[in-house]
């Protein structure tokens, strides 16, 4: 089994209490890619510009992330720089660079229309909705989203919910798109309107699954000292979907197992800045983490 993933690949600035990096490689797809890689083949769909440094493509083909769908335009690189304080759950944007980003329309390899597991991940879902057009047979599709877009495509983005299985929010996204304050309520609302599992992502909170037959909430992992949230939520959305992609059955046991993997993954991720700590991560990290979270969250 495999995945495709499109989303961002693009170049960070992040400044922390812990320190800061500059021009380090992330983006959504990228971050997803690191977490889902552990469980199945990961094909990424997204742009760059000519100043991309190689380094970055080799080292993503190094981790077995397929680049045959990046596109290298002429042009500058998506940049992005933020910086977090206090209790690091939301950070500042200090600035934003498009770059080629403003120009991407997706080009599938046609060998690639075939794959049965899409991931959508945080770019205009007028794009999201061009690629997804373009697969042949979807089997499981998720969507990702963020409140500029919930602000300036809400209708783009509703008509998208219809088109797929599940719809992976934080809890301000998920409130400002279903119009409820109770994060229960928001995620009964959105699936109302189209997503049949909604994934909402609650930060250190945890994170709640919401679906006809169950409801599933989870703690987040007790990590003591995050260091750089940036890219947690698509980390989380990797380990998930990528769980998923290999799975025959998608039911309540592996919705469960999935959305712990996520979180495991995404505990990994706030370790370090940008990659560092994610890129490392080995199966036996992740099932070690998996099975204290596992006791952590049993009531019996």
């Amino acid at each position: 089994m495999s995945i495709l993933v499109l989303g961002t690949t693009a170049l960070d600035t992040v400044k922390t209490p812990s320190g800061v990096r500059r021009e380090m490689l992330g983006g959504s797809a990228v971050h997803f890619s690191m977490g889902a890689r552990h469980f199945t083949k990961v094909n990424l769909v997204a742009i760059v510009g000519s100043d991309f440094p190689k380094k970055h493509t080799d080292f993503l083909t190094r981790k077995g992330v397929n680049l045959t769908s990046l596109i290298v335009e002429k042009g500058r690189t998506f940049r992005w720089a933020g910086e977090y304080h206090g209790d690091l759950n939301a950070a500042l944007t200090l600035s934003t660079e498009l770059g080629v980003l403003s120009v991407f329309k997706p080009r599938i390899a046609e060998h690639q229309k075939s794959i049965d597991n899409i991931f959508l991940a945080n770019v205009d879902p007028d794009i999201q909705r061009h690629l997804l057009s373009h697969m042949s047979s979807p089997r499981l599709v998720g969507l990702d989203s963020m409140n500029y877009w919930i602000d300036h495509k809400r209708r783009a983005l509703l008509r998208l919910l219809k088109e797929v299985h599940i719809f992976v929010a934080n809890d301000a996204e998920a409130r400002s798109l279903s119009g409820e304050i109770n994060v229960f309520k928001a995620a009964r609302a959105l699936r109302r309107m189209g997503a049949p599992i909604v994934v909402v992502k609650k930060g250190e909170h945890g994170v709640i699954v919401s679906c006809k037959d169950f409801l599933f909430c989870l703690p987040a992992y007790p990590v003591e000292k995050v260091v750089d949230p940036t890219g947690a939520g698509d980390t989380f959305a990797g380990g998930f979907m990528g769980y998923l992609a290999g799975r025959r059955k998608i039911d309540a046991m592996s919705v469960k197992k999935a959305i712990t993997f996520g979180t495991v993954m995404a505990s990994f991720n706030v370790e370090g800045f940008g990659l560092e700590r994610s890129c490392c991560v080995t199966r036996s990290d992740l099932e070690r983490r998996y099975r204290h979270l596992k006791a952590i969250a049993s009531v019996c």
